[in-house]
């Protein structure tokens, strides 16, 4: 496939994506038409004074979620893919997403527990993504620091395993013995949510996943010599120790706020890497990171979209909605005899 055929590919994607981003906005429990929406995007008045207030500061914020969200999983699965050279590693293996559900658990549940009434009491808007960026920062700086004390990166996967498992077990210990209004708290962040961040926590949000963003094009050329084994990128003159511990940062910064903002959403950054592969039929990371998140931004917006219900006051879980698109993936992929990393 030439140069010219992925700009078609990028074109056709982007104009998709572009449709379900107004799609998106128009559906929910308010039905609002295609020019009213357009009409206010471009600063104008909508037809109804509450049809604007909706669509400023409910569904745009919305939208805009989905896509980074989407998209940073996606780009977080394509590197986790990549250093671990396993098909089925995700943006959550090293254990980031435990971590920051371990945060809100103890903010949560830990809280009359341990006698932090008052602080239960004091919850703020920024409450639950600060307890679950702590979480995630705490199991980012164990990985980190043992990634360095091992040399081989299938250990990494599996100490970022036992940190999952380590985080989850303290979680389940903390939900037998909860009140039960606080582990319905918990659960119900556990599900995932698109919907609940301001203008403020997004522009955060936007901020570490455009600096995540920015760190990933000095490794590129990495990303794509690790494909071929860690002996070929040596042999390149390419230092594997500082390679994989800027994938390791990247991947749990961008991990953690996004976890942190939206709550734990799976399978997209496990499926979509491998959509991307099979769409643009190439393993180079030079159209694959922008391909995964492109890709990834469609999906979530497709999946947020179906969770809307629309016409109707309820909205499903975005995580069984995801899962109900990931896991047929996931079951394809293990089924297929055909080799995953083209």
């Amino acid at each position: 496939m030439n140069l010219p055929i992925y700009k078609k590919h990028f074109l056709l994607l982007s104009v998709l994506l572009i449709l379900l981003f107004f799609v998106n906005i128009s559906l929910g429990s308010v039905a609002i038409p295609f020019q009213d929406i357009f009409s206010v995007l471009v600063g104008g008045n909508s037809s109804k004074e509450s049809w604007e207030i909706i669509i400023l500061n409910f569904r745009i914020p919305k939208a805009i979620t989905a896509i980074l969200v989407g998209s940073g999983l996606s780009v977080c699965g394509l590197l986790m893919q990549t250093l671990f050279r396993n098909p089925l590693a995700g943006p959550f293996v090293l254990g980031i997403s435990s971590g920051a559900s371990l945060g809100v658990a103890l903010l949560l549940i830990g809280s009359s527990l341990f006698g932090g009434v008052l602080l239960s009491e004091t919850f703020t808007h920024w409450t639950l993504p600060i307890a679950a960026s702590l979480g995630a920062f705490l199991v980012l700086s164990a990985v980190i620091i043992t990634a360095n004390s091992v040399r081989n990166t299938m250990s990494i996967l599996i100490i970022g395993l036992m940190f999952g498992s380590f985080a989850s077990a303290i979680i389940s210990v903390l939900s037998y013995f909860s009140e039960a209004t606080k582990l319905q708290q918990f659960l119900f962040w556990s599900f995932g949510s698109l919907g609940n961040l301001s203008w403020n926590e997004l522009l955060v949000l936007g901020v570490f996943y455009v600096i995540a963003m920015c760190g990933i094009f000095p490794i590129l050329k990495s990303l794509n010599s690790l494909l071929l084994g860690e002996n070929y990128a040596k042999s390149l003159g390419i230092s594997i120790q500082k390679s994989r511990n800027i994938i390791l940062v990247i991947t749990s910064l961008l991990t953690g706020i996004i976890t942190a903002f939206s709550g734990p959403i799976a399978f997209v950054g496990l499926a979509v890497p491998h959509l991307a592969r099979m769409f643009f039929t190439t393993s180079n990371h030079k159209i694959l990171v922008p391909a995964s998140a492109i890709i990834g931004a469609i999906v979530l917006l497709i999946c947020d979209s179906i969770a809307q219900l629309p016409t109707s006051d309820y909205t499903l879980p975005i995580n069984a909605i995801t899962s109900i698109f990931g896991a047929p993936v996931v079951i394809w992929l293990l089924i297929r005899k055909k080799k995953l990393f083209v």
